[in-house]
């Protein structure tokens, strides 16, 4: 069946008076398929083609609408990327002229949701393509598809990271904006600490040193003439109230706010600080009475008569010293 060649063109599009990448390649194709000689493809052979030289815009026509079998459709693709490497220029701009309905569906969904520029979410898509036709292996079927999807690749990562980038917040663009708050240091939290007086300045540069710039007890303690069992006794406790501030303390801790976890990372577990046992009160043991002493007076106790009994004395003790 042979391809009707078409004849309209249409209006290349502007943003603000600027052509787009993907219009200037649409421009320049058809000016290689237009006139006398326009630029053709041997398709003499190929299923679903004219048995001759075709012109690259009937070319594309019968690639899109004809009874073209996919391996054709490989073979086509093979032979203008193969073009395209080794004769240069000319039919590289034809790769991107017969890809330009799948480049022009790619950009069209990219830049729904870009918020910058057209023309630079274009001009990616473009050089993603033109990337890849010197590198796909033209061995592997669907190479047109292939081509599209590291196009999409390519602009894909632009919108990301257009995404990433910083937000503009004045009424003409991007402006100073106050910076973000330094979460997640711990030496934020011991300056808290420190501020809400539930450390010593003494006591956070211990737990700082020691604990997170991994400066021992021993070197610690003897730089200031401190013992050893004074220094662990004194961060043991002041960890202990850092937890406990931290947890329940003086100030709620925002759950977004990562630096609490991390400065209690390598501090101890225990929530609050322990409250010494409350023991009961020990008996005090007998003592046998000294030779001459007299014993406590025993409590009354009653007789049979109702009178009271009267005590005992040791029998020394009512003689004369």
């Amino acid at each position: 069946m042979p391809c009707v060649r078409r004849h309209d063109r249409r209006v290349p599009a502007c943003t603000g008076g600027t052509l787009l990448p993907l219009d200037i390649a649409r421009s320049s194709f058809e000016l290689l398929v237009d006139g006398a000689d326009p630029l053709s493809l041997d398709c003499r052979g190929l299923d679903g083609l004219p048995n001759c030289f075709v012109p690259l815009d009937e070319l594309l026509h019968c690639l899109l609408h004809g009874p073209c079998p996919q391996h054709t459709k490989d073979i086509v693709w093979s032979m203008l990327v193969e073009r395209s490497r080794s004769l240069g220029a000319t039919w590289t701009l034809a790769c991107a002229g017969m890809a330009l309905p799948a480049l022009a569906g790619v950009a069209k969904r990219l830049a729904a949701q870009y918020a910058g520029d057209p023309y630079d979410l274009h001009a990616e898509v473009l050089a993603g393509f033109l990337h890849a036709l010197s590198t796909i292996d033209l061995n592997r079927p669907h190479v047109v598809v292939r081509l599209k999807w590291a196009a999409y690749r390519r602009g894909f990562a632009a919108l990301t990271e257009a995404r990433d980038a910083p937000t503009p917040v004045g009424p003409d663009g991007f402006d100073s904006a106050p910076p973000r708050a330094p979460w997640g240091h711990p030496d934020l939290v011991l300056a808290s600490a420190v501020r809400a007086e539930v450390l010593t300045r003494t006591e956070a540069d211990l737990i700082g040193s020691t604990r997170l710039d991994e400066q021992s007890v021993n070197d610690w303690a003897a730089v200031r003439g401190l013992s050893l069992a004074s220094v662990y006794k004194t961060r043991r406790r002041a960890e202990q109230r850092l937890v406990a501030f931290l947890r329940y303390g003086v100030r709620p801790v925002d759950s977004e706010d990562p630096v609490a976890h991390t400065a209690t990372a390598h501090l101890p577990r225990s929530a609050t600080p322990r409250r010494p046992r409350r023991q009961a009160p020990r008996s005090s043991r007998s003592v046998p009475p000294l030779p001459g002493c007299l014993k406590e007076p025993p409590e009354a106790v009653s007789s049979g008569a109702g009178a009271p009994t009267q005590p005992s004395m040791p029998p020394r003790a009512l003689g004369g010293a």
